[in-house]
């Protein structure tokens, strides 16, 4: 059953990042500057985070089996619709249909986790379905990448179409309620008022933000052109990017996840300490004048990565404050977080190179003033979870032991 979810899910990743990789390609097709450009993503992803609440309520009434296969074919029907986009108008519309798609995806592929495990994996296992759909990633940056240069624009996105539509089928057949489902519960609103005035639910928002809206900016649209114009990267190189961020998620993923369920308690120090790590890799980037080494753009976009890994305690955070027939909806707001943010910051990158530059080629100067536009929703984030995480344990009358406390404890035994 979860397999089937991961199967919809990889593809929906591969699906949502392909524009990350076809960027260049597009505005030489479509004739258009940095601004239109990024709409591309802007629009795919700000539907993606606004239909998070009405995908969180039909997840909770009607389950994660229909929402995953209604998912994988309206995300194909898009992409089909991209690659015979005859306009940039018409290519920026069917994105709608992208990230309407999408954003049925993540939360019903958690949800499989959390009807068929126990609550002590869930943790762990909502990580590896995170990791394992980042694999998506590598199908877009490998063979969709290698299909676009050597087949062209209208076979690539076709073949990405079918390959989707095909993933719906497996969902539709494969999935179904797990022991810990509980249909009875799932009322026809899935709980919408209690989830957005439960401050658990902001907790994940925050949380899922802190993690999500650098790497989602870097990956899904400006991490190759600044790459390849800002660092003079080869597009190989910038593209081998692409792949150490996911191969950063597989080796964090599940490190962050055991640490999550063992230190249920902490979670929020987890996700402020690799915000520190995102903040280093930003400074390693951005404040040089100068492109940097290889290798040190190398440590810095894998300092970067961890972060994807960590929005995933968002989600958890959300899902542990808040009761099963609201879950699905509260896990929909809190993974708006990263997504919502990084619409913004996207939207705002774009218009600010063409406002430096006069749509011409931006350089590293350029790059630097727009991208460090992204500290603005981290330093909102950390301000988030610091002001919402007392309020979520006193509702859940959670009392947190002081570090002194617990080492006195584990002294006496």
């Amino acid at each position: 059953m979860w397999g089937a979810g991961l199967v919809v899910y990889v593809l929906a990743v591969a699906q949502r990042s392909s524009f990350g990789v076809a960027g260049l390609e597009a505005a030489h097709r479509f004739g258009v500057q940095s601004t239109v450009l990024s709409l591309f993503v802007v629009v795919q992803l700000a539907t993606y985070a606004g239909m998070q609440i009405p995908m969180g309520i039909a997840l909770d009434r009607f389950g994660p089996r229909r929402l995953l296969a209604a998912g994988a074919i309206t995300m194909a029907v898009g992409q089909l619709g991209m690659a015979l986009a005859p306009s940039v108008g018409v290519a920026i519309a069917v994105r709608v249909l992208v990230g309407s798609g999408d954003a049925a995806v993540f939360i019903s592929a958690v949800r499989l986790v959390w009807a068929w495990f126990d609550r002590r994996r869930v943790p762990l296992l909502t990580q590896v379905t995170g990791l394992v759909g980042q694999l998506g990633q590598v199908v877009s940056a490998i063979p969709f990448a290698f299909a676009l240069h050597r087949l062209g624009w209208t076979p690539a996105f076709a073949g990405l179409a079918v390959v989707g539509a095909l993933t719906g089928v497996v969902a539709f057949a494969g999935v179904r309620p797990g022991p810990h489902d509980q249909p009875s519960l799932r009322p026809r609103t899935g709980g919408l008022g209690e989830a957005l005035t439960s401050p658990g639910t902001w907790l994940g928002f925050f949380a899922h933000l802190l993690g999500g809206v650098s790497n989602n900016v870097f990956v899904l649209m400006w991490g190759v052109p600044f790459l390849v114009q800002g660092q003079r990267l080869s597009p190989g190189q910038a593209g081998a990017m692409l792949t150490l961020n996911v191969g950063v998620s597989v080796v964090a993923g599940p490190v962050i996840g055991e640490l999550t369920a063992r230190h249920p308690l902490r979670r929020t120090w987890l996700v402020l300490g690799v915000t520190a790590l995102t903040l280093t890799s930003w400074a390693i980037l951005l404040v040089p004048s100068t492109p940097r080494p290889f290798w040190v753009v190398v440590l810095a976009v894998a300092l970067l990565s961890v972060g994807g890994p960590s929005a995933l305690i968002g989600i958890d955070l959300a899902g542990s404050f808040n009761r099963p027939e609201r879950r699905g909806t509260a896990q929909g707001v809190a993974n708006m977080g990263g997504f919502a943010s990084a619409v913004l910051v996207m939207l705002a990158v774009g218009m600010v190179l063409d406002h430096r530059t006069g749509g011409g080629t931006p350089g590293l100067a350029d790059y630097r003033v727009a991208l460090a536009l992204v500290l603005v929703p981290l330093a909102a984030g950390v301000v988030g979870v610091l002001v919402t995480r007392p309020h979520a344990r006193a509702s859940a009358g959670i009392v947190v032991p002081s570090l002194a406390d617990v080492w006195e404890r584990r002294g006496s035994r």
